[in-house]
């Protein structure tokens, strides 16, 4: 999906500092975005490090894999897609920290994204003349490049996160939606649609297809996944970005050759320009239908079973009378009280109908739950497990599309009793 020649810039040029938009630049894409998320999981969970910190980690990466691609004169593939695994991790780093830490609503999050990446291509365009990737020459038009990159990763895990939080489908099932999306903007852009416009629908949706895989793949079976986990899976794909980057570093197979001219694009007209927009907005709107439906239907919100499930070398599982024991013996006193300060608020909220504040108030819960996790795992990993276990439940009763009264009050105090 590429786009025509642009009005020449009076900064100073460069050689083309992106890749030809191939068969091979999607591939690699949706390879980057999978370790991404994977990685960003790796990280962030199982080796405890915690969101904000994973957050701060990689913005500082981010910077200075950037510092080193825009100092660069041409485009090096080994560089490029290295900023492009760091930004699609840091993107969605950023969405989890305004939905998981600050509690945000997943459709403010998608707005707020969809408004600055407008303002984005409206700033580009007024300045430039054009928002092609063909013409990526300059400094100006490249820093706007890549701050409209991090921002469609932001929206894409938005988006990504809302549809699973409206339709309850597993990480199989949720790969089809995406998939079939970029299916069409390509069927689209091959019968002559505008080639910015596809571009860049498909680079935001090539997000959450490359999530969906990356969750389908590492998540557990019980999850409906393969079982690989977030670690295997980011092997898996680590190796074959590594493996396509030294062969087009080999092949040259994407190196743009004349400046500003794409290798090929298709036959457009303006009235077919107009007819494939029609049957975009018709396909949006058959989206928004299709995303209200799932809504509507009795489900749990896919997010709260989210993240690896903690398990334990050896122990036989634990009753609830003996997990109650020990977590009065062996987590620390000041967590345990601020798990049953977190829960008991958000029951209150959720009995007194504010289901948006409950579901704010009980990610408290499951940020304090996360960080404790390398402290209290190893030392009492069977009643970490059974305590895990009804965190999910209350996670998944809260944060529901449709709150039931009583399956919220029964996972809470559940819980409640557990902690003694």
């Amino acid at each position: 999906m590429t786009t025509r020649t642009a009005p020449p810039s009076s900064a100073r040029k460069l050689l083309n500092k992106v890749p030809e938009v191939t068969i091979w630049f999607w591939v690699i894409k949706i390879l980057c975005t999978t370790v991404g998320e994977s990685f960003a999981d790796w990280i962030n969970m199982t080796l405890g490090v915690g969101l904000v910190n994973t957050a701060i980690l990689f913005t500082g990466v981010f910077a200075v894999v950037l510092a080193i691609q825009m100092r660069l004169r041409r485009y090096v593939p080994a560089a490029y897609w290295l900023t492009v695994v760091v930004v699609s991790v840091t993107g969605t780093l950023y969405t989890d920290i305004l939905t998981d830490q600050l509690g945000v609503p997943l459709w403010i999050s998608t707005t707020v994204f969809s408004i600055l990446l407008a303002a984005t291509f409206a700033v580009w365009w007024a300045r430039e003349r054009t928002l092609s990737i063909h013409s990526i020459n300059t400094t100006p038009r490249e820093a706007f490049y890549w701050f409209a990159v991090l921002v469609t990763f932001a929206l894409g895990t938005a988006t990504g996160d809302w549809t699973l939080e409206l339709t309850g489908w597993g990480p199989g099932l949720s790969i089809l939606l995406p998939l079939g999306l970029i299916a069409l903007v390509t069927v689209l852009w091959a019968s002559g649609a505008d080639a910015v416009l596809t571009f860049w629908v498909a680079y935001i949706l090539t997000r959450p297809l490359g999530a969906n895989i990356g969750d389908f793949l590492g998540g557990s079976k019980s999850e409906q996944g393969l079982g690989i986990g977030t670690f295997g899976t980011s092997l898996i794909f680590l190796g074959a970005i590594l493996a396509t980057v030294v062969y087009l570093s080999w092949s040259k197979a994407d190196v743009i050759e004349v400046q500003d001219e794409p290798a090929y694009v298709p036959t457009s007209t303006p009235q077919r320009r107009r007819a494939t927009l029609g049957v975009m907005i018709a396909a949006a709107v058959a989206t928004v239908a299709l995303l209200a439906w799932a809504d509507a239907q009795p489900h749990q919100s896919a997010l709260a079973d989210e993240g690896p499930a903690p398990s334990c070398s050896s122990g036989a599982p634990l009753d609830e009378a003996a997990a109650t024991r020990q977590v009065a013996t062996d987590f620390p006193a000041a967590s345990v009280a601020r798990y049953r300060t977190i829960v008991d608020d958000a029951k209150s909220l959720a009995d007194g109908g504010d289901d948006q504040a409950a579901a704010t108030r009980i990610t408290d819960l499951e940020t304090a739950w996360d960080a404790d996790q390398s402290t209290i795992q190893p030392a009492s990993c069977q009643a970490w497990t059974f305590v895990d276990g009804q965190v999910d439940d209350v996670l998944s009763a809260v944060r529901t599309s449709h709150p039931d009264r009583a399956t919220e009050d029964r996972a809470m105090t559940t819980l409640l009793t557990t902690l003694g």
